[in-house]
């Protein structure tokens, strides 16, 4: 969109959250609570869209008769909660994928490689609750494989983890994102996390947790790479 009509749009005061909204459904991408819009969003939009978020947050508090007015706990609640979804907790839908340094396989490294556990933080996109874990991450690199630093793995994984989601397919979408990076034989996610819609609210059951796995190529292939893997990160 060029400049001359995104400014024709904050003219007429359309919101923020609308203008990105039409320029995602104009290029038919999806746009769930688990997807990135970042190349939807230009400059300057972000801290517009968050004043945006804060309103209707003041209009929540609201309607759950919180006196914001006299209540110094909540008068400036609405203002933070915007800004941790943006910046903080949801912020892997509205930022690109961090820059990662990718380095030949240049010793052409084909050994089993483990990375983890990386601790995580999502929410659960059915009630907004925390879901906190860990995650392993198993490589089979080929000698044509691009491989990365070790705090790169984290990085992808708080820019994927960072969004609403279900635990199924946030471990899918790593996966997937780490595959395109790296290209190697296999590789192998797993995560175990706590969720607490289940721990605050519903059964409230404090001790249930939630493990699921990825393999892709040599690890869904080989049962005994696959057995490897799943031993050594339970030491």
């Amino acid at each position: 969109m060029s400049n001359e009509t995104s400014t024709a749009y904050k003219a007429v005061n359309i919101p923020v959250s609308q203008r990105i909204r039409e320029r995602v459904i104009a290029s038919n991408t999806r746009f769930h609570a688990n997807d990135n819009i970042a190349a939807f969003i230009e400059d300057g939009e972000l801290p517009e869209l968050q004043a945006e978020v804060a309103a209707k947050m003041q209009e929540v508090l609201q309607s759950l008769v919180i006196d914001t007015d006299s209540d110094h706990n909540t008068q400036d609640t609405a203002r933070r909660v915007a800004k941790m979804f943006i910046n903080e907790v949801f912020r892997g839908r509205y930022v690109s994928m961090p820059s990662v340094t990718e380095f030949p396989n240049a010793s052409h490294l084909n050994e089993l490689m483990i990375i983890g556990p990386i601790t995580v933080r999502s929410a659960c996109s059915h009630h907004l609750c925390p879901i906190i874990g860990k995650v392993w991450i198993g490589v089979m690199p080929n000698e044509h494989s691009n491989l990365i630093g070790l705090s790169k793995y984290a990085r992808i994984a708080d820019w994927i983890m960072s969004r609403p989601q279900i635990q199924e397919e946030a471990v899918v979408q790593l996966a997937d994102a780490l595959q395109a990076k790296m290209q190697p034989d296999g590789l192998a996610v797993v995560m175990e996390a706590d969720h607490f819609c289940m721990h605050w609210r519903g059964v409230k059951d404090s001790d249930s947790k939630m493990i699921n796995s990825v393999m892709h190529g040599s690890f869904l292939k080989d049962p005994n790479l696959r057995r490897e893997f799943l031993s050594l990160i339970k030491r």
